[in-house]
């Protein structure tokens, strides 16, 4: 069975990569046809995670065991088939490819096809340039403290667009409503 994924990225526009792998292949294999596609090197850490519908992380997919004192199964991506936990089209996971800055590639399985087996993972298609894999802290800093401060600025916007601190809920005239129809 051979597991088609499509992957993006939200730094950068028209970034699209797919790569077409065996369903036993490892995380490990993954993780490594998505370095070639967008020279990476491979030996940094990152990490997979499944995820639900709506991208929230669920099961980590890790490159070393960081010998984590949780109860909770450890995975490593040499050691998990993707068809381990992969089994429907539509799967979601993000691949962390830059710890520091919890940047990530979003993935998504896109099709499923059986009876065939494939070899080597193949990247069938190319598009955009991928984000650096790594930045600098301090310009990383400098992006979230700009954002931190634009959603500050909307917020306050929004509050005084909206009036919310002078609406009194006293000036609606009750009797009024009664003779407005909704219907028309």
């Amino acid at each position: 069975m051979i597991f088609n994924f499509r992957i993006v990225s939200d730094e950068v526009d028209n970034f699209k990569r797919e790569i077409k792998i065996d369903a036993d292949a490892t995380f490990l294999d993954l993780k490594n046809a998505i370095c070639n596609s967008v020279s990476y090197d491979k030996n940094q850490m990152s990490s997979f995670f499944m995820c639900d519908r709506n991208w929230e992380k669920e099961k980590e997919i890790t490159y070393e065991d960081m010998g984590s004192d949780s109860d909770q199964d450890v995975w490593l991506m040499e050691d998990t088939l993707l068809s381990d936990l992969i089994e429907d089209e539509g799967q979601k996971l993000l691949y962390v490819f830059d710890y520091m800055t919890d940047r990530a590639f979003f993935i998504e399985m896109k099709e499923l096809i059986p009876g065939k087996n494939l070899k080597d993972p193949v990247c069938t298609l190319s598009l955009g340039h991928a984000p650096a894999q790594n930045i600098d802290l301090d310009e990383f800093d400098a992006k979230v403290d700009a954002k931190a401060a634009s959603v500050a600025a909307i917020d306050d916007l929004d509050a005084d667009f909206y009036g919310e601190n002078e609406f009194n809920p006293d000036e609606f005239d009750e009797e009024g409503f009664d003779e407005l129809s909704f219907n028309d």
